[in-house]
């Protein structure tokens, strides 16, 4: 097996433990030091490093119950993209998943996908007082 294909069945295994509800199982998938960047206003955007982070931010996406599915795995390298659908509380979209693999476990991931969709099912970010 390549290291692209291995890198794909890691990504698919975090899809397939998510899609279970262990979200201990897709941690243990990433690195220590993962880098997820959550883009758009929503109260769940932002850049979370490291673990703790990134389940806390998962706890707060499982509030909605997500249902995530992979529509296609392309990797090429160290990057794997995820073509998946989304469905969140009635509302729909398609993301592309970015990922960087190194050494067996995912150290980044960015979202590309419908912002608005995250503003509408979780609310906007709050601006802080300044």
């Amino acid at each position: 097996m390549s290291d692209q294909e291995r890198n794909k069945e890691l990504i698919k295994k975090g899809y397939d433990a998510f899609s279970s509800g262990d979200l201990q199982a897709v941690l243990d998938l990433f690195d220590d030091d993962i880098e997820w960047i959550q883009p758009g206003r929503s109260a769940i955007s932002g850049t979370y490093h490291g673990k703790t982070e990134v389940m806390e931010f998962m706890g707060r996406l499982a509030e909605k119950s997500p249902t995530v599915t992979v529509k296609r795995l392309i990797a090429e390298g160290d990057t794997v993209v995820a073509i998946t659908d989304v469905s969140i509380e009635g509302e729909t979209g398609e993301d592309a998943d970015v990922f960087t693999v190194r050494d067996g476990k995912a150290v980044r991931m960015e979202v590309h996908g419908d912002t608005g969709l995250l503003e509408r099912v979780y609310g906007k970010k709050e601006l802080a007082a300044g």
